[in-house]
């Protein structure tokens, strides 16, 4: 899985879906509700290390950390301190070169914090966005090719925006 994938799946960890599509309202929700729910989406994407326990204090930093992740993409808050608490060193990687290494002594917080360091080194971190409808805001890894999508989806979210402004532009002139 690619690692802008992979931090797409972290943050659509809490979904906060409020739309109806079909007659059908979707009901958003909390994936980490407890340390289980969290150690299940870590095996899910291979995170989990053998032997793990995860305690409340784990949950709390992943929801800290997608929280975080959250806004800065969203624009809503300045993130900066809470990034603060995930310092980063350089490591070795084994082959004489050099890697961005996490130290949190949690492998798996490590492994995301990492992908997201990378990302952001790549300059690829532009291409994580939270979906542009209000009701919606589900992250995505934008494909395009401009790199400007706005929707976590053209059919669903893309759609339902351009009937929205059509109507209203036909209410108006009518």
């Amino acid at each position: 899985m690619d690692g802008l994938d992979l931090i797409a799946e972290f943050l659509n960890t809490v979904d906060h879906r409020s739309f109806s599509r079909h007659g059908q309202n979707h009901a958003g929700g909390e994936r980490l509700a407890s340390p289980g729910d969290l150690a299940d989406w870590l095996a899910e994407y291979d995170l989990l290390v053998a032997g793990d326990e995860l305690d409340p204090e784990d949950l709390n930093t992943a929801i800290a950390l997608r929280t975080a992740l959250r806004q800065s993409l969203s624009g809503e808050v300045d993130a900066a301190p809470a990034f603060a608490a995930y310092p980063l060193q350089l490591a070795d990687d084994g082959s004489g070169g050099l890697r961005i290494a996490a130290r949190s002594g949690r492998p798996w917080l490590d492994t995301i914090v990492e992908t997201v360091v990378v990302t952001v080194g790549r300059g690829d971190w532009s291409r994580v966005k939270l979906c542009a409808a209000p009701d919606c805001r589900w992250a995505f890894h934008d494909t395009s090719r401009s790199g400007r999508g706005r929707w976590c989806d053209m059919n669903v979210c893309g759609n339902r925006h351009k009937t929205r402004v059509y109507r209203e532009r036909r209410q108006q002139a009518g």
